[in-house]
């Protein structure tokens, strides 16, 4: 019968890549860590690692098991938290939130949790493509993102947009290509409509799937890119970028999605989505 320390270990192996950086991870013997995955493997009937000397490589079966392992540990994780959680803590708001919402909309419900309502413990977790399966199962109660759910048993508010447009570190209007242009992957959606924009555009050399790390990239090495006007507001008011004149704006639709059943416990929601909703909305 598996335990936790399979996983822990199943995991430490994964990420450490050898048996004996595993083994110090988990401050265990090499031996302690070659049993467990003896045994996993023996259970399952797989070979997870494929074993050589210079280290350990995951098989075909071992990729599909990390991610219950994975899940199996931030479960446990999440349960020993909400189990000791101090007894004038009515309920708890786990929080699963895209990276590039946390600035500004993650944070708003934050604050408003943590200033308006201190009878409930919050947390929360950054994840992008994990979000509907970490909601599936349980492991978050709520997703900002800027993916819709088709799950039976969740609510799906949609938020204002995103008003994507695009910026500089220096003022200009728009041209037929910028040399030192970031692209910024906003989603299919994005893609389709930003090679409509620019359909004799060259192939950027610079790209990031973050808005965040895109922005943070700009203000120290210049150049352009299309970047969440709510990220850039401050810059823009503040001369760090500009807006290019002529240049094409774009949306890209926010969602927060939430376990139905979940909801019941909270009879704050209604209005932290008004709140949130309102100022999404003041921004554009």
């Amino acid at each position: 019968m598996m335990n936790l320390s399979v996983f822990s270990t199943f995991l430490a192996i994964a990420e450490a890549g050898q048996l004996n950086r595993a083994a110090d991870r988990l401050h265990v013997t090499q031996s302690t860590v070659t049993t467990r995955l003896n045994n996993l493997e023996a259970e399952l009937g797989q070979t997870l690692f494929h074993r050589r000397k210079s280290g350990t490589e995951m098989t075909s079966a071992g990729f599909r098991f990390h991610r219950y392992a994975q899940l199996m540990m931030d479960t446990w994780r999440q349960a020993r938290q909400e189990t000791a959680l101090p007894a004038d803590i009515d309920t708890t708001f786990n929080l699963g939130c895209d990276s590039d919402l946390w600035p500004g909309l993650g944070e708003r419900i934050f604050e408003y949790l943590h200033e308006k309502h201190p009878e409930v413990a919050i947390s929360s977790w950054t994840g992008d493509q994990q979000l509907e399966r970490w909601l599936g199962s349980g492991l978050i109660d709520a997703a900002l993102g800027y993916s819709p759910s088709a799950r039976d048993n969740m609510i799906e508010y949609r938020l204002d947009s995103d008003r994507l447009l695009q910026v500089a570190t220096r003022p200009r209007d728009r041209m037929r290509w910028d040399p030192e242009y970031v692209y910024v992957d906003c989603g299919e959606t994005f893609r389709r409509l930003h090679a409509l924009g620019y359909p004799d555009g060259d192939t950027p050399t610079v790209t990031f799937g973050s808005s965040v790390w895109a922005r943070q990239y700009l203000l120290k090495h210049g150049g352009s890119g299309y970047l969440p006007w709510r990220l850039v507001e401050q810059d823009v008011e503040q001369g760090r970028l500009f807006p290019v004149g002529g240049a094409p704006e774009f949306e890209r639709n926010i969602y927060l999605v939430v376990n139905n059943a979940a909801i019941q416990n909270w009879p704050w929601f209604e209005e932290l989505v008004g709140l949130v909703n309102f100022r999404t909305s003041s921004i554009q």
